[in-house]
């Protein structure tokens, strides 16, 4: 049996109902009542979400762009104002619960943008509502809706603004990534690599782009996986930065360390979007991934292996992943299996070309110079990176052209003498009886905490003659420290 407290809520909502009800057959005419609610009978309502699934809502993202051509202070109550440091000017979107008006031929279709669920969990959802008249519906999903796809790609190409997306702690489905422009410079013209190198990653790249029927043909995921190894400093960010302004292809980079489950990496991974790059730095680490204990439900590098391979290649086109290392020889044999990896780039140490380069982006020369023979003879020798040798050149800006080089020809003497004090110290200690063990990285830290020691000697005598210093309590100090340790032993 139901209690009248119970029933009374129900009982009154149903009279409030019925006085409504009655009011508006007494207030309207029945002429203007049939046809207010033929009105309401002939509106149809699509439902677009922000996500479908485990992907990304297409139509959802193309409405976004495309609506920010449509909202002025006279379509709309409200707008939504956004600008981050890097963007040039300030973007327009519609604000939750604001309605747009847009105009296809001779319909008329309303968007609002809602939102439901708890704002602080991970239930929330956003979607568009898109009322319209009935009659309409089909021109709508064959015709509207293609074009809004279609017109948010070209805005997208006129702005050419390439997206850097990392992932936002805490999310993690298809809102975990977050997004900013990347506004890099770099570019191949300016990339301080070997010229054959650049040409082949260059035409690789048009390849793959260009192939598309022949993917689809021969039943292969529309994907390329390139393997960017050499030590820290050779540029391999730059080469990842240029490939992605020269496809305008948005990053996504993703931090193999984070702790996420199997289905966690699957919900991200997949959320990506076509035309895109997904970088993986310092895959060399994935050993970590491999001690990963089974019970604690983190994926490991069999299963990031795997969705890449199979899930992720095959739900998107146009695909781009690149792997980056500092030590190919460390790294997992499944990585370098054919199909995975298709083409490896070796970013090395700087060469002359490379050097040339350098000197035309920083100091314009763009023909021969005096001091370039001897430079040659030296990077043939010494291990310096376009990094370092960047560094170099900002430190000098200002000065010649004659005394930059003649700096950077200090500089390679100085990296050419330190390299055959290095050759010396291994030949000495090969030479050791071999049944003495010599800890060589141990030797070099030794070195770097003297070094260290060195620095801090050096500032604390900077400090002891300044007058605010109580030397003679010091001294103190280290005596009864001394003693006390003495005492100690």
């Amino acid at each position: 049996m139901f209690s009248l407290k119970e029933l009374l809520p129900s009982l009154l909502s149903a009279a409030f109902v019925m006085l409504v009800s009655s009011v508006v057959k007494e207030l309207i005419p029945p002429v203007i009542r049939d046809y207010l609610f033929a009105i309401f009978r002939r509106r149809f309502t699509f439902i677009i979400k922000e996500k479908c699934d485990l992907d990304r809502n297409e139509i959802f993202e193309a409405a976004t762009t495309y609506l920010r051509t449509k909202v002025t202070s006279d379509s709309t109550k409200c707008l939504e104002a956004s600008k981050t440091i890097r963007q040039k000017k300030p973007t327009f979107d519609i604000a939750m619960g604001q309605e747009v008006l847009d105009r296809f031929g001779d319909i008329e279709l309303k968007w609002k943008l809602m939102e439901k669920g708890d704002l602080t969990k991970q239930n929330r959802q956003v979607f568009f509502e898109l009322s319209f008249e009935k009659k309409f519906e089909e021109i709508v999903r064959e015709s509207y809706f293609p074009e809004i796809i279609r017109r948010s790609e070209t805005i997208k190409k006129e702005e050419e603004m390439v997206k850097l997306y990392s992932r936002e702690s805490g999310c993690l489905d298809g809102r975990a990534w977050r997004s900013v422009n990347l506004e890099h410079p770099a570019t191949f013209e300016k990339l301080a690599m070997e010229p054959e190198l650049k040409k082949m990653v260059k035409d690789d790249l048009d390849r793959f782009v260009r192939r598309k029927e022949l993917y689809k043909k021969v039943g292969k995921a529309w994907k390329r996986g390139y393997l960017i190894y050499g030590p820290p400093g050779t540029g391999k960010s730059n080469l990842i930065a240029a490939m992605a302004n020269y496809l305008k292809f948005n990053i996504y980079d993703l931090n193999i360390s984070s702790r996420l489950s199997d289905l966690q990496l699957r919900k991200i991974l997949l959320s990506t979007s076509n035309r895109s790059i997904l970088v993986i730095e310092d895959i060399d680490r994935a050993a970590e991934l491999n001690d990963r204990e089974r019970r604690d439900e983190l994926f490991t590098l069999s299963d990031l292996l795997n969705i890449i391979d199979g899930l992720w290649s095959s739900c998107g086109d146009e695909r781009i992943i690149v792997f980056t290392t500092n030590h190919k020889d460390r790294l997992d044999p499944a990585l370098l299996r054919p199909g995975r990896m298709d083409l490896h780039v070796h970013m090395s140490y700087c060469t002359m070309d490379g050097f040339k380069l350098l000197a035309s982006n920083y100091l314009d020369i763009n023909g021969d110079h005096q001091l370039y023979r001897q430079i040659e003879g030296l990077l043939a020798n010494v291990e310096v990176t376009p990094a370092e040798i960047a560094e170099e050149l900002l430190q000098s800006s200002g000065n010649s052209d004659d005394v930059v080089l003649a700096g950077l020809v200090k500089f390679f003497k100085q990296k050419k003498l330190e390299k055959a004090k290095t050759a010396k110290l291994l030949e000495l200690l090969k030479s050791c009886d071999t049944d003495v063990y010599v800890d060589f990285e141990g030797f070099v830290k030794s070195f770097k905490q003297k070094k260290l020691e060195n620095a801090k000697a050096e500032e604390a005598g900077q400090l002891l003659k300044s007058d605010d210093i109580d030397v003679e309590g010091l001294v103190k100090l280290f005596k009864k420290n001394q003693l006390l340790y003495s005492q100690l032993r």
